[in-house]
């Protein structure tokens, strides 16, 4: 069985991998996307383990593409575990330790259907309040100049 875990830590720009096998860090470096991506297809398989955030579900879908076991943990979890200052590389070593506690729970994670829906949801959603806000912003320009606007009813 292969008991190596990855820590991935997503930041903006970079992608910090922590690598735990053995119960040792063997390597806590960085990489750009495309060399993580590579990483990914290259390396062995083992568990991957993000952090979740914005990116964490696309990540985790490329993982499982390369036949990885890719979870997401809870970033509450991981900043309660953290040790000194809040670094890329901090983080990814305190999202490995969170992995290994005992009766962790980790998150399920969207597939790309999901995430499809969730977007339109949102956009739906924004849309609705600008309209909204727009009507309402409207109506009181138009009550400024004493224009009464019948019939129409403020949100």
């Amino acid at each position: 069985m292969n008991n190596t875990i990855a820590g991935v830590d997503l930041a903006t720009k970079v992608i910090q991998v922590c690598i735990y096998t053995n119960n040792k860090v063997r390597s806590n470096e960085e990489m750009t996307p495309s060399e993580f991506t590579e990483w990914l297809i290259t390396s062995k398989s083992m568990t991957i383990v993000f952090e979740a955030c914005a990116r964490s579900n696309y990540w985790k879908q490329v993982a499982n593409r390369a036949r990885h076991d890719a979870r997401l943990i809870c970033p509450k979890l991981v900043a309660q575990i953290r040790q000194n200052q809040k670094t890329d590389r901090n983080d990814a070593l305190a999202i490995v330790q969170a992995s290994l506690l005992p009766d962790i729970r980790f998150i399920s994670g969207k597939n790309n259907a999901q995430q499809q829906l969730q977007s339109m949801l949102r956009l739906r959603e924004l849309a609705v309040k600008q309209r909204t806000t727009l009507k309402n912003q409207l109506i009181g320009l138009l009550g400024e100049f004493n224009i009464r606007s019948y019939g129409v009813k403020a949100a």
